[in-house]
């Protein structure tokens, strides 16, 4: 899939995380110029995000140039081979499996915001409404799964075996399901914006930043909606050992301020909740 660049071209230097310093004093260059920081995200919201962070982290000697990507594989590909010196796109159960599958050698550098999964259907106002045998449609990645049959769960459409790690449910372990739902799993996360605005299937399931995106307003435009106790916060993700360089915590310290946090919520009104 196609990224887009955001931001100046990338320099030789730029592409690994040479460029990020350890200076305790500053984060400025022995030449006394800006470092830079090149972080990979989503379109919606992490790139805005980290445009609102850009001037707060010049302040702090950094230049931060930002790469968007319209899919999940991508930041986590280009992270690893040194094209970015942080990515900001996923949340702590997508890196723990990412890590499991590819052996990456990444840690959480940080916690920023929360995405609450919606419900969305053309056909029905209401979860009660759904009828027998209703189509559900999903993501693909399985570590959404676990979230998304919580969420139903919490909305007293399922129940889940006693005794499982919910983070890591799937569909084989709902041992209650009164409506019959119908769950398809085969589907990009990208794509299910447009299978809901084409009406397929009874009800979708979309994480914020997509529906965002495609101008859906989650607390409006969804039948349900996931509540702000989530556990899944969009992590900043670094290769393990970079987490504690100078520029990578300034990015965290930035993106956490009450500056950034007012922005989040006023920008949009609860579908994405900063970290407390």
């Amino acid at each position: 899939m196609k990224k887009f660049v955001a931001g100046i071209l990338l320099s030789v230097s730029a592409l690994t995380l040479g460029a990020c310093g350890t200076d305790s004093d500053s984060t400025s260059g022995s030449n006394g110029e800006n470092k830079e920081l090149v972080v990979g995200a989503s379109n919606v919201p992490h790139a805005e995000i980290l445009e609102q962070a850009k001037p707060l982290l010049e302040e702090k000697g950094i230049d931060l140039v930002i790469e968007t990507y319209q899919d999940y594989i991508l930041p986590n590909e280009d992270l690893e081979n040194g094209d970015l010196d942080a990515n900001y796109f996923q949340h702590v159960p997508y890196l723990e499996s990412q890590i499991a599958d590819h052996g990456y050698e990444f840690e959480n550098a940080g916690g920023i915001h929360i995405e609450p999964i919606g419900v969305y259907s053309k056909k029905y106002d209401s979860l009660e409404e759904l009828p027998k045998g209703a189509s559900i449609l999903i993501s693909n990645s399985v570590a959404d799964h676990g979230r998304i049959l919580s969420m139903l769960e919490a909305e007293g459409l399922i129940t889940l075996a006693e005794g499982i790690d919910k983070t890591k449910a799937e569909v084989k372990d709902i041992v209650d399901n009164p409506k019959d739902l119908q769950f398809e799993a085969e589907y990009e996360a990208a794509l299910l914006v447009q299978l809901y605005e084409n009406e397929e299937g009874d009800a979708v399931l979309i994480n914020s930043n997509y529906a965002i995106d495609a101008g859906i307003n989650p607390l409006e435009d969804s039948i349900a909606i996931e509540n702000s106790e989530s556990p899944y916060v969009n992590i900043i993700a670094v290769q393990s050992g970079n987490e504690d360089n100078e520029e990578i915590k300034a990015l965290v310290e930035v993106l956490t301020s009450k500056e950034i946090q007012d922005f989040i919520l006023e920008e949009w009104g609860g579908s994405v909740v900063p970290v407390k």
